[in-house]
């Protein structure tokens, strides 16, 4: 009894595979750079400064971990550690208590 095989070629599966590897081959796996000026300083603003407490009435300070309408900044955009992105919430959320910094524009 013959074995059949399987006659159909170039199927959709077939060419998106072939087409993935072909860029690989080519060298055009490279990673699109998104926000790239949080991964090159090694320290974080406050931890640079040696600032241990984040002062919720320095507003210059934190307006800039702020965007435009008021919102904070996750960590990789603002460039902050873990302890002191926890810092600088408290003191923001300060800010906007004491009528200090707007709570949404």
């Amino acid at each position: 009894m013959a074995r059949r095989t399987n006659t159909r070629t170039n199927t959709r599966s077939d060419t998106r595979s072939d087409t993935r590897r072909s860029d690989t081959r080519r060298g055009n796996n490279r990673r699109k750079s998104g926000f790239a000026g949080a991964r090159e300083q090694t320290q974080c603003r406050f931890c640079r400064r040696g600032i241990k407490y984040v002062d919720y009435k320095d507003i210059g300070t934190l307006q800039k971990l702020l965007t435009n309408r008021g919102k904070i900044y996750s960590r990789k955009r603002s460039g902050n550690c873990a302890g002191c992105q926890r810092k600088a919430k408290k003191a923001i959320k300060r800010a906007r208590h004491m009528a200090l910094l707007p709570f949404t524009v």
